[in-house]
């Protein structure tokens, strides 16, 4: 028996024999029973269009013990809908009703996906999905897809030229009204307009500084003088705020020279370290500007929160947090779980296991290239193992072995401990076949049921399926569904 066995094993003996013990003591009594584990997937919208979307939801439930839906509901991102290139439009995938959108200049009614014509997505699932004992949330990630609508550049980001932004790292502004006035319009349609069980959001982004230095997989491909948000809302209120808005974009500008020339290979004569500290010594603007973003993102959250709760106070809210929270320290600096669940049903960290080391190995070549250039790659990596908490493997190894169990273990006991004696809930996200490179790491229905196991072991609340149904190989789902029952949880 290998070892991965025994423990797997003894896990399983060790839970339901406390289960035994306890009906055995209890004066009796047999103790209430336990609540149920949250075991959610995340879909898109494409298998749902399907004149046998109905056997979809067995297959989906038959093999991966699946109890709750999260439905790619709104989405510019054809990835996460499943739908084939040619047919893909993109926008929500459900009734938009007008009313509930004021203060914005789009018009409502523009994002609605025409994809399947008039179908609505979400009236369609939820009978069936109920009639199976499944719940459905609302899952609407900001997209990183700048959509082909009219009037959208009233919304999006500029950068510290005044330039309109584009694309990934670029997005709609979280301090623009109108963003955010259509982001509270979304929510409320769902939350009044469906009987749904839940919603989630999430943001794939950063701020200013952190983008500038490409701190993040697949970041050394930005444009360190593209970073946003510099549109009139931010300085107006970065103004009221006390920060001098003409010095961070020159903190930028200087930032932007930093890393254009680490690129070309030109070191500082202090080294990267020493000279992008003088930087910030001398421009603290640009860190005051970085959490200025982060705390927009916070605000919007609340809002959405606030709003839904003021509806239907019973309906769980929570937040899908971007993978970069593995790799970018100051980036999990900003994601302050203790703090978030202030206004947080449930989070839900990702912890893609596998597709995890060549995103970091990506990561270690973008930041390698500035701010940590004076280190060698691998020495950089060990620093990221000590500082973040993680035992992986060597800098070539990783992209062709992905991450352990024992990650997903270690950032689920994290988040586990930080929000200990709040309401909320910790839900991680574990990678099924997110696509990786030609010779990189692919899950095996080992590692997906080791991933499982790591989560629940770590006292999880539930489990995230991810990233999503369409792109999972069945025997990948059988083996998370095989895992979980193995555990008595579905």
């Amino acid at each position: 028996m290998s070892h991965s066995d025994a423990s797997r094993r003894l896990f399983v003996r060790t839970t339901l024999g406390s289960t035994a013990g306890a009906l055995a003591s209890g004066f009796g009594q047999a103790p209430a029973p336990p609540e149920r584990k949250m075991i959610g997937i995340q879909l898109g919208v494409g298998p749902l269009a399907r004149p046998d979307y109905e056997r979809v939801l067995d297959q989906i439930q038959e093999r991966g013990g699946v109890n709750t839906l999260f439905v790619f509901i709104f989405t510019y991102i054809r990835a996460w809908t499943g739908i084939e290139a040619g047919r893909f439009r993109g926008g929500n995938y459900a009734i938009v009703h007008p009313r509930y959108y004021q203060g914005t200049p789009l018009r409502p009614e523009d994002t609605r996906a025409t994809d399947f014509g008039d179908l609505d997505i979400l009236a369609r699932l939820l009978p069936a999905a109920r009639k199976r004992g499944m719940k459905t949330f609302c899952w609407v990630i900001e997209d990183n897809a700048k959509p082909k609508l009219p009037n959208i550049d009233a919304l999006w980001e500029r950068d510290f030229y005044g330039r309109p932004g584009g694309n990934h790292p670029a997005g709609p502004c979280s301090n623009n009204p109108g963003y955010r006035n259509f982001l509270l319009g979304l929510f409320e349609d769902y939350t009044r307009s469906y009987e749904i069980d839940g919603l989630m959001w999430g943001s794939e982004r950063q701020g200013p500084f952190g983008n500038a230095l490409g701190a993040f997989h697949g970041g050394g491909t930005v444009d360190p003088g593209r970073v946003t948000c510099f549109c009139e809302f931010c300085e107006r209120k970065a103004s009221r705020q006390g920060i001098r808005v003409e010095r961070a974009k020159q903190g930028f500008r200087e930032l932007e020279k930093f890393v254009k020339a680490g690129r070309a290979g030109q070191r500082p004569i202090d080294g990267y370290y020493v000279t992008l500290w003088r930087i910030l010594l001398r421009y603290p603007e640009i860190l005051a500007w970085e959490m200025f973003w982060t705390d927009a993102i916070r605000e919007t959250c609340t809002a959405l929160y606030e709003k839904v709760k003021s509806i239907r106070p019973e309906l769980p809210v929570g937040w899908h947090i971007w993978h970069n929270n593995s790799f970018h320290p100051i980036y999990r600096a900003e994601q302050d779980y203790r703090a978030m669940s202030a206004y947080s049903d449930f989070i839900k960290p990702v912890l893609y296991s596998n597709c995890a080391g060549a995103r970091m190995a990506s990561y270690l070549d973008s930041v390698g290239a500035n701010f940590y250039g004076d280190l060698p790659k691998e020495q950089l990596l060990e620093f990221e193992y000590r500082v973040m908490n993680y035992r992986e493997g060597a800098c070539d190894r990783i992209p062709l072995t992905g991450f352990s169990a024992d990650y997903v273990f270690r950032e689920t006991k994290r988040a586990c401990d930080s929000v200990t004696g709040t309401k909320t809930r910790v839900w991680p996200g574990i990678d099924i076949d997110v696509p990786t490179g030609q010779g990189q790491s692919k899950c095996t229905p080992e590692s997906v049921r080791e991933a499982v196991f790591a989560v629940f072991r770590a006292g999880a609340d539930g489990i995230l399926l991810s990233r999503n149904y369409t792109e999972m190989k069945p025997e990948n789902l059988a083996a998370a569904g095989k895992a979980i029952r193995e555990l008595g949880l579905a």
